[in-house]
């Protein structure tokens, strides 16, 4: 785990320790192209959830380094065999959740699940596009050719460094199935659970209140 920083990128022959310099070097990169977005502490770790896997994340006000506040934005472990141009699509898109936090912006809701109208504007703003993918928003960034080109140095460095990856972890047991439905509620309190590509299809309305079950947010 680094800083991101102004420094020259590690020198040492490590794959991991190099790979953290080119994701380094590239958010150092993106924050020189946006002075916005703020300086973190970059991690390289596992996003597997189950059946279920996280990209990469922003959290905010994680840690401590030397006496000054930083964010934390993680890069999955398993999501590194994507490729150069994906990865980079990664740190723009926490880099846009950045930029939010940043200015005071409120980007998500449902545990960060759903992303707004918002937060497309700021990913945006960082050469992504960006489409809407229900019931999860505008959460689905991609890279485009102009894009690529502005950051082909950076790309370069993180296709030489790119030569391990995480195996995704997989749960086994009944449950599993289960766990990966969505706990949903409507305005009159009614519950169900709902795969996504059912919520996805079409709404599923409350025979009470004739309102559509929404996915509920877990109680921190």
């Amino acid at each position: 785990m680094h800083q991101a920083s102004n420094h020259s990128r590690n020198p040492n022959n490590g794959t991991a320790s190099l790979l953290l310099a080119a994701l380094e070097h590239a958010w150092t990169t993106i924050r020189t192209r946006h002075p916005d977005v703020p300086d973190v502490v970059l991690v390289i770790a596992s996003g597997s959830e189950g059946k279920r896997l996280n990209l990469g994340h922003f959290a905010p006000h994680r840690w401590q380094v030397n006496g000054a506040d930083r964010h934390e934005v993680l890069v999955s472990g398993e999501g590194l065999q994507r490729g150069p141009i994906e990865v980079l699509g990664t740190l723009l898109h926490e880099a846009a959740h950045g930029l939010a936090q940043a200015r005071g912006v409120q980007d998500t809701s449902r545990q960060g699940r759903y992303h707004n109208r918002r937060y497309a504007t700021l990913a945006r703003e960082l050469g992504l596009d960006v489409a809407n993918l229900q019931p999860i928003g505008w959460t689905a960034t991609s890279v485009p050719t102009p894009t690529a080109s502005a950051y082909a140095s950076q790309l370069e460095e993180l296709q030489a460094a790119l030569v391990l990856w995480r195996r995704q972890e997989a749960r086994i047991g009944p449950s599993s199935r289960s766990r990966n439905l969505l706990a949903c509620i409507c305005p009159c309190g009614r519950k169900l659970r709902a795969a996504h590509t059912t919520l996805a299809e079409a709404p599923i309305l409350c025979g009470a209140c004739q309102a559509p079950f929404e996915p509920e947010e877990p109680e921190d």
